[in-house]
């Protein structure tokens, strides 16, 4: 007991002077007038989780195991089945490894005899009737990516253009490619021209390709000993043809070469698309044709551009010609399986 001198408040009630409390009493006080703080658990319903507790607390160790909750599932479920690794597909190969290069011709380490270019015409006569071209052949056999894109190119530019708008657009960029190459004969087969600076101001070229011959300019400079332009070659044991656009030197190197035009710029030869199987196709079939005496194992595919831009070459190598030429192959197998399967049905 003590006793207190003077007033004090306790919990909020004045309490006068030399009033004797114990400690009990005040602590009494204290608690019936302090408001009560409501708990966080007493919400809680102690009866619907006291199985839950108990199963928890418990030392007690279930009787079922892995292998058995497995065994469960299965009977219920059917068992798993284990979805297996994507295995990388192998790449196809021809059917028949045709071979690209002609085991009974020696490749040409020198410069040959000067002379003029070959120049042998497409004859369309009976022997060559149902002779696929190269351009064909691979037109037929465009993959559904390739397919889906060009007609969606081709429905933008129909949307774009209309029906006879996109026919005129087309119309005119045959003519500029026939023009393009006609002036390109015109230079390549006259020394005297090939020498001047300024190509697009020479008399065979009109101002159409103008632009499309000062974009070629330097790539023309390194060309040398045109063996063949705008020529046919034929390969007899796999039955096609092509036209190929020229057969030169390009920095020392007999190159089958492709001269084409692109409105957009194609810095790399994967921007070239089946160019370079076209060119393997082409070289293929004069290393077989008995009209060339010599044969090539190296390409290049230039492309120029109408605003006189520096053309873009794209060397393709020996090796890459193999390659090429395999998937020619394929190409040419694919074309050539539905016709197969018709003339048996027949």
């Amino acid at each position: 007991m003590f006793v207190l001198n003077r007033v004090l408040f306790a919990g909020g009630i004045m309490l006068p002077e030399s009033t004797s409390l114990t400690v009990s009493h005040f602590s009494a006080v204290h608690r019936l007038t302090s408001p009560r703080r409501n708990s966080p658990y007493s919400s809680v319903d102690s009866e619907r989780y006291s199985s839950l507790v108990k199963s928890v607390m418990s030392s007690r160790v279930s009787t079922q195991t892995p292998e058995s909750l497995q065994a469960e599932d299965d009977n219920i479920y059917g068992p798993v089945v284990k979805a297996q690794m994507p295995s990388r597909s192998e790449p196809r190969v021809p059917k028949t490894l045709h071979p690209f290069l002609n085991s009974e011709r020696a490749l040409e380490k020198d410069e040959p005899e000067a002379g003029p270019p070959a120049r042998i015409l497409l004859n369309r006569g009976r022997s060559r009737a149902f002779i696929p071209s190269v351009t064909r052949v691979l037109q037929q056999t465009l993959s559904p990516e390739q397919t889906f894109y060009l007609e969606r190119w081709k429905r933008r530019m129909i949307a774009e253009l209309g029906e006879e708008g996109f026919k005129e657009y087309s119309q005119n960029v045959f003519r500029q490619g026939k023009l393009f190459h006609s002036a390109l004969e015109g230079i390549l087969t006259s020394a005297e021209t090939w020498k001047k600076r300024n190509l697009s101001e020479t008399p065979v070229c009109p101002p159409d390709v103008q632009g499309y011959i000062q974009s070629i300019c330097h790539v023309l400079e390194d060309v040398s000993a045109v063996r063949a332009i705008e020529s046919t070659v034929q390969h007899g044991a796999l039955n096609y043809l092509g036209i190929v656009d020229c057969v030169a030197r390009y920095r020392g190197v007999l190159c089958v070469i492709d001269w084409k035009t692109s409105e957009k710029p194609k810095p790399f030869l994967s921007n070239t698309y089946d160019n370079p199987v076209q060119v393997a196709a082409y070289a293929g079939a004069l290393n077989s044709d008995a009209n060339y005496k010599y044969q090539v194992e190296n390409g290049l595919i230039v492309v120029a551009y109408k605003d006189g831009s520096p053309a873009h070459a794209h060397q393709v190598n020996s090796e890459l010609m193999s390659e090429y030429w395999k998937t020619w192959l394929l190409r040419l197998e694919e074309f050539s399986e539905p016709r197969d399967a018709m003339s048996s049905y027949l």
